[in-house]
C-alpha cells in the first residue's frame, strides 16, 4: 500500500503553490474586504493550465482526475485563501469540466471543455431550493417538454457564481417527484447559457447577504418560461440522478480540500502567534493550555487528509466513494473549525482585531460546517447507510 502522492499530484501541488507564494494573506483579505473575485489569482492559474485539470487532453486540459483537483484546491486554501475562496476549483474545474467530461455529448464536450480549460468558459451548479433544502430529490423546478425544446420554471436559492458563469448546470425534475419511481427517477439537468437567459427575461438572480465567503456571491435563482433546447440534456432525460452523484461526491471532497487548506492556514497563524507572542517572560505556545490544542489540531488534519485523498482516488478508479467523501467532508471540516478556534483562543483578545486573520479564518472554517451539507446529514448517512441504525423518518 502506497500512501505517496503519484508525481501528478505532486507536480499540481508545487505549480499552484508556486503561483500562490505570489498572493500574502492581505492579498486574500482585501478579497474578502472588497467583496472580489480573486482575478489575478484567477488569470495566473489560468496561464499556467492549472484550471484545466479535469478536461481531457484532446480539449486542450492535462486530463488528470479527482485527486490532483483536490491537491489544487487543498494548496489554494492552504496558501492563505482559506475557505473563501474554494470556489475557485469548486465552480468551474469541478462543477463544470469534470461532469462534462463524464457525462457529455460529443458536441457538448467540443463545445465547452477547450472555454473551461482556459478559463475563458465559467460554470456554476443550482439544485438547492428554499422548500426543499437539503432534501434533493423533492425540488420542484419543473422542465415540461415543449416541441424540440423544454420550457423550464422555478427557483434555486444558495447559488454560487452565477454573476461569472457563462453555463449552469440546472438540476430540474421531468417527473414530478410524487410520481417518480424510484424516487432518483426524473430528474434532469440541463445545461444553461446563462447570459442569453438572463438577456431573454427568462432567468434572473439577487445576491444573498453573506456574513463570510464574500469573495464569491450567493444568489436567489428565479426562472420563469426558460426554454432551452433538447440538445441541452446533460446525461440523460429523467437520467439526472447519475450526474448528480458525479457532481455532490467530487463537491464533498474539494470542499473537504479547501477545509483542510483552512485548517493548516488556521494552524500555522497560530502557531506563529504562540511562537512570537511572549507573556510572562516566555512564549506562550510553551505553555500546554495553548500548544496542546495545537497539537490536537494537527492530528487531525492528518486522519482528515488521509480519508480526503482515499476518496479521491476511489473516485477517479471508479470504486465506490460516497462513505469516503462524507467522512472526508466530515472529518476536514471539523478539523478547519477547530484549528480556526483554535488560532482564536491562542491570539486572545487580539483575534477580534481586524489587523489579524483570524476571524476571517473562523468565519470561513463556520461554513464546512453547514455547507454543502450540514453535520448532522453526514452523520445521519453514516448512522443509517454505513451502521445500519433506524432511521428517524
Amino acid at each position: 500500500m502506497d500512501f505517496s502522492l503519484p508525481e501528478s499530484a505532486q507536480a499540481v501541488q508545487r505549480g499552484v503553490a508556486d503561483i500562490c507564494s505570489r498572493y500574502d494573506m492581505a492579498y486574500w483579505e482585501r478579497c474578502e474586504t472588497e467583496k472580489r473575485w480573486p482575478e489575478e489569482v484567477w488569470a495566473d492559474l489560468a496561464k499556467g493550465g492549472w484550471l484545466g485539470l479535469a478536461v481531457p487532453e484532446e480539449y486542450g486540459g492535462s486530463g488528470q482526475g479527482l485527486l490532483e483537483l483536490a491537491v489544487a484546491t487543498e494548496t489554494l486554501s492552504a496558501s492563505g485563501s482559506a475557505g473563501g475562496s474554494a470556489f475557485t476549483y469548486v465552480l468551474t474545474p469541478g462543477f463544470g469540466a469534470m461532469t462534462l467530461s463524464r457525462h457529455g455529448t460529443a458536441e457538448q464536450k467540443a463545445a465547452l471543455l477547450p472555454g473551461l480549460a482556459t478559463g475563458e468558459i465559467e460554470t456554476c451548479f443550482a439544485l438547492t431550493e428554499p422548500d426543499a433544502g437539503s432534501n434533493s430529490l423533492a425540488i420542484s423546478t419543473f422542465a415540461r417538454q415543449d416541441g424540440s425544446d423544454f420550457v423550464v420554471n422555478g427557483q434555486k436559492i444558495w447559488i454560487t457564481g452565477v454573476q461569472r458563469a457563462t453555463w449552469m448546470l440546472l438540476v430540474t425534475r421531468t417527473i414530478p417527484a410524487a410520481e417518480a419511481r424510484p424516487r432518483t427517477n426524473g430528474l434532469t439537468v440541463f445545461l444553461v447559457n446563462v447570459p442569453e437567459a438572463v438577456a431573454a427575461g427568462q432567468l434572473s438572480y439577487r445576491p444573498i447577504p453573506k456574513m463570510g465567503a464574500n469573495t464569491t456571491p450567493s444568489n436567489m435563482v428565479f426562472i420563469d418560461e426558460l426554454r432551452v433546447p433538447a440538445s441541452s440534456v446533460l446525461g440523460e432525460l429523467h437520467g439526472g440522478a447519475a450526474v448528480l452523484w458525479d457532481v455532490l461526491n467530487p463537491e464533498r471532497i474539494l470542499l473537504g480540500a479547501s477545509a483542510l487548506g483552512g485548517a493548516e492556514v488556521a494552524l500555522r497563524t497560530g502557531v506563529n502567534y504562540a511562537k512570537e507572542r511572549e507573556v510572562f517572560g516566555r512564549p506562550i505556545g510553551a505553555n500546554q493550555a495553548i500548544a496542546f490544542p495545537l497539537a490536537q489540531v494537527k492530528a487531525k488534519i492528518e486522519l482528515a487528509r488521509l480519508m480526503l485523498y482515499k476518496a479521491a482516488w476511489s473516485f477517479d478508479n471508479g470504486l465506490p466513494c460516497g462513505t469516503e467523501a462524507n467522512i472526508a467532508k466530515l472529518t476536514a471540516s471539523q478539523a478547519a473549525w477547530e484549528a480556526a478556534d483554535a488560532a482564536f483562543q491562542t491570539h486572545g483578545g487580539m483575534a477580534y482585531s481586524l489587523e489579524y486573520p483570524v476571524a476571517r479564518l473562523l468565519t470561513d472554517a463556520r461554513i464546512g460546517k453547514i455547507a454543502p451539507v450540514t453535520e448532522e446529514l453526514l452523520l445521519n448517512y453514516l448512522a443509517t447507510q454505513v451502521l445500519g441504525l433506524p432511521r428517524s423518518f
